[in-house]
C-alpha cells in the first residue's frame, strides 16, 4: 500500500518522506511517553508471544475448517483458553505467584543465627516529618517524599523543596533550589535555615516534560535500557565530592518466564543551573549518569547507603514463603507461608529504614542502613513474628534472615503491636492517635540481646488524610516476648534501656534467673565526699578531762590503800 502510494507521484513522495521524519523524531523524542508500553512487553512477554501463538493456530484451523461446528469448538476453545489466562494467571495472581517465585529462585539469601543491634534509632516516623516539612515551605513549593539517607557519619531525613504540582507556571520556570536536610535522631526536627541547604537543580521531580526526573531518567536510557530498566524512588545526598546530587533508584527487569524485578543499579543527576546547553541534552540523551550495581562499590557514598528501590526490597521479602517449597503458598498448604504485614492505620508501610550495627555477629555484613521486614503467618488471626528480613539498603546482592518460629521464640509480631499500645493508655483519645511505624529496637540489656519494637504515636486532625507532625512525639518499647509496653522519653534517648530495666527487671529476674543490672555506682568523689562525712561525724575527744579524770582514780587508789 506505501509503495503503490509513493509511485503515484513526486507530491505522495514528499508526503511520505515528511511523515517518515515526523514519525521517527517522534520515535526519538517521545521514548519516554511511550516507554511503559515497551515495559509491558517486556514484563508480559511470554504471556503475549503465548497469547499470539495460540492465536494464530487458532484462527488458522478456524479458516481450514470446512465443517461448522469445528469452527464452533475451535472459537469455544480459543474463548475458554483468553479466559483462563486472564482468570487464573491476574485474578488469581498466578502471574504474581510464578514472578515470586523466580526473585527467591535468584536470590542470594543468608539465614543468620544472631541477630543484629540497632543504633541511632529514628525518633520521628516518616509522615510527621512530611507532615512538618510542609508546614515550612510556602504556597508555591511542596516537599518530595522524604527518605532516610546517610550524610557524612549520621542519618538525616532528606526532601526536595520544589515547584508544587498546583502551580503549572513554576514547573515550568523554576529550578528546585532547597534541599531539607534533617537529623533523625532527634526528637526536635529543624526545618529552618541551618537545615535548608541551598542547591538547584534544574532537573526534579515535580517539574514539566524534560524537566522532569522520571523523563529525564527514561531519555538517559539506551535503547536496551528502554525494554528493561524504569525509575523508581529519588534519593538526595551528598557525593564523594560533598555535593549534592539526585540519585534516582532503578529497577531491571530480568527472565524470559514471568519476568521479575531486581536492583538495576541507580542513575546520578548532578546539581546546576538550567541554561541552553543543558535543555539540548536533555531533549536530546536526557541527564544522568549511570552506575550499575557492579560498579556501586566504587563510589563510597553509594556505599551503605539507601538507595534501593522499596518494589524490589518488598517482593524479595515476600518470596521467603516459599522456603517450604514451591507449593506451600497454596490455600491447601501454608504451613510456613508469610505475609508483610499490612497495618491500615499506618500511612508508612514496611520496610523500615534502620540502622544495624553487625558488628557483634559473626556474619560478614556491613553495619549501615537496611530495608527491615517483620513476616508474620497469611492468616489474618495470626499475629507471631516469624521472620526477621535484613535487605542491604544499598542493593548489596543479599538477604538476612532470623527464623523466629523455628527456634520457637514465640515472639509477638508488628500487627499485634497497635492493640499492646492501646491497651496500655486507655486514657488516649485513640480516634484521632495512632500508634505506627513499629520498627525493630535491637539491645543488649540484662545479659542477652532483646528485640522490642519502637512505635510512634501519631495524631491525625478531623477531616485530615495525614498525620499532624509532633515536635515531642509519645514513644513506646514494647517486649515482643513479654508483650509489656514501656513508655520513654522522647528527650532523653541514653535513659530508654535503663527505664527498660526499671520496669522489667522483676519479671526477667523471675522468669530468666538473670542477675542484677544497672546498679549505680559510687564515683570517686561521691566516695570521698562519704568519707569526709564519716569523720565530721565523729564526736570529738576532750584530752584534758580525760587526764583529769585518770588523775582522780589514782588519788581515790592511794586513799583506799591508807
Amino acid at each position: 500500500m506505501i509503495k503503490n502510494y509513493w509511485n503515484k507521484g513526486i507530491k505522495q513522495k514528499v508526503i511520505t518522506v515528511v511523515i517518515a521524519l515526523v514519525l521517527l523524531i517522534a520515535l526519538f523524542f517521545l521514548r519516554d511517553d511511550y516507554q511503559p508500553v515497551l515495559l509491558f512487553l517486556r514484563k508480559f512477554i511470554f504471556i503475549i508471544l503465548l497469547s499470539l501463538l495460540v492465536l494464530f493456530l487458532g484462527l488458522r484451523a478456524f479458516r481450514n475448517s470446512a465443517s461448522a461446528l469445528k469452527r464452533i469448538v475451535i472459537l469455544i476453545g480459543l474463548i475458554i483458553f483468553f479466559g483462563a489466562i486472564y482468570f487464573v494467571g491476574f485474578q488469581m495472581k498466578f502471574y504474581d505467584y510464578m514472578k515470586t517465585y523466580n526473585v527467591f529462585n535468584n536470590l542470594n539469601k543468608v539465614e543468620i543465627n544472631d541477630l543484629p543491634l540497632t543504633h541511632n534509632e529514628r525518633i520521628q516516623p516518616l509522615q510527621n516529618i512530611f507532615s512538618m516539612a510542609n508546614e515550612s515551605v510556602g504556597e508555591t513549593k511542596d516537599v518530595s517524599l522524604p527518605h532516610l539517607v546517610r550524610i557524612d557519619s549520621t542519618n538525616q531525613w532528606t526532601m526536595a523543596i520544589q515547584p508544587s504540582e498546583k502551580y503549572v507556571m513554576q514547573r515550568l520556570n523554576d529550578n528546585t533550589e532547597e534541599v531539607f536536610s534533617v537529623s533523625s535522631t532527634t526528637p526536635f526536627p529543624r526545618f529552618s535555615s541551618d537545615n535548608r541547604i541551598p542547591v538547584t537543580f534544574s532537573i526534579g521531580e515535580s517539574l514539566k516534560f524534560s524537566r522532569n526526573t522520571y523523563n529525564a531518567v527514561v531519555q538517559r536510557f539506551n535503547p536496551w535500557q528502554l525494554f528493561t530498566m524504569e525509575p523508581s524512588d529519588t534519593f538526595y545526598m551528598k557525593n564523594d565530592k560533598g555535593a549534592w546530587v539526585q540519585v534516582v533508584s532503578l529497577i531491571k527487569w530480568k527472565g524470559f518466564f514471568f519476568p521479575y524485578p531486581s536492583f538495576g543499579g541507580v542513575m546520578v543527576i548532578d546539581n546546576g543551573e538550567h541554561d541552553f546547553n543543558d535543555y539540548m541534552e536533555r531533549m536530546f540523551i536526557g541527564k544522568g549518569t549511570y552506575v550499575s550495581p557492579e560498579d556501586m562499590q566504587n563510589h563510597i557514598y553509594l556505599t551503605r547507603q539507601n538507595t534501593l528501590s522499596e518494589k524490589v526490597s518488598q517482593l524479595q521479602a515476600e518470596s521467603l514463603k516459599f522456603l517450604g517449597g514451591f507449593s506451600d503458598p497454596l490455600p491447601w498448604n501454608m504451613e510456613t507461608a508469610v505475609k508483610i504485614p499490612n497495618l491500615p492505620d499506618d500511612q508508612n508501610q514496611q520496610p523500615y529504614v534502620t540502622d544495624f550495627d553487625f558488628s557483634t555477629t559473626k556474619i560478614n555484613a556491613y553495619s549501615g542502613l537496611y530495608h527491615w521486614f517483620g513476616l508474620e503467618p497469611v492468616g489474618n488471626e495470626r499475629t507471631s513474628l516469624t521472620f526477621s528480613v535484613f535487605i542491604p539498603a544499598d542493593g548489596t546482592d543479599k538477604l538476612y534472615y532470623y527464623d523466629h518460629a523455628s527456634k520457637k521464640q514465640g515472639y509477638a509480631g508488628v500487627s499485634a503491636m497497635p492493640s499492646k499500645v492501646r491497651e496500655s493508655r486507655k486514657e488516649y483519645d485513640w480516634s484521632v492517635s495512632k500508634p505506627v511505624e513499629f520498627r525493630p529496637y535491637i539491645k543488649n540489656i540484662a545479659g542477652r540481646k532483646r528485640l522490642f519494637f519502637f512505635g510512634t504515636v501519631a495524631s491525625v486532625s478531623e477531616g485530615s488524610a495525614k498525620f499532624d507532625g509532633s515536635a515531642t512525639p509519645d514513644l513506646a518499647l514494647i517486649d515482643s516476648e513479654y508483650r509489656d509496653v514501656v513508655w520513654i522519653d522522647a528527650k532523653h534517648p541514653s535513659q530508654w534501656e535503663k527505664t527498660v530495666y526499671e520496669q522489667l527487671n522483676e519479671a526477667w529476674r523471675a522468669s530468666e534467673g538473670i542477675g542484677h543490672y544497672f546498679v549505680e555506682e559510687t564515683k570517686t568523689v561521691e566516695m570521698a565526699q562519704q568519707i569526709l562525712d564519716s569523720i565530721k561525724s565523729i564526736p570529738a575527744i576532750d584530752t584534758k578531762s580525760e587526764q583529769i579524770l585518770k588523775l582522780e582514780r589514782q588519788i581515790d587508789s592511794i586513799k583506799a590503800l591508807k
